[in-house]
């Protein structure tokens, strides 16, 4: 009987800033949430849907995502989809597919929280179009 595939690569947004926590055995896991935006069309043009997915990350890499990713940053995730369920505190059933995460790629430049934008030349007190270094 051949081997059944489950594989799953996505780049997108994180809706939220990472959650860190720790197995009972120690291991660390990290819970991320990515928005993944689908072009559809939409009477004569096209329009972005967002699709959302809950990404685990465990080990070394759940804690390096937990420290250095933010809330908006564009990541990429490669791993396998899985399904689990669980009972609530009012004996209601849930149940989820998430994506546990093989790999994390950082896509872009995290951003500074309080950083301010200062024009080319402004740091010498010449403005952004004064500067000697800069062609008249």
């Amino acid at each position: 009987m051949p081997a059944d595939l489950n594989t799953v690569g996505m780049v997108g947004r994180l809706t939220r800033d990472p959650e860190l926590r720790y197995t009972a055995a120690g291991e660390a896991v990290c819970s991320l949430r990515l928005a993944v935006a689908t072009r559809t069309r939409s009477g004569e043009g096209w329009e972005d849907r967002p699709n959302f997915f809950d990404v685990a990350v465990f080990g070394r890499h759940g804690e390096a995502a937990a420290e250095h990713l933010a809330k908006g940053r564009r990541i990429g995730v490669a791993g396998r989809l899985a399904w689990r369920e669980w009972r609530t505190d009012d004996g209601g059933r849930r149940e989820a597919v998430e994506i546990l995460a093989a790999s994390v790629q950082y896509l872009d430049a995290p951003r500074p929280a309080d950083a301010e934008r200062v024009p080319v030349g402004a740091a010498n007190g010449k403005g952004a179009t004064g500067g000697d270094d800069l062609p008249a």
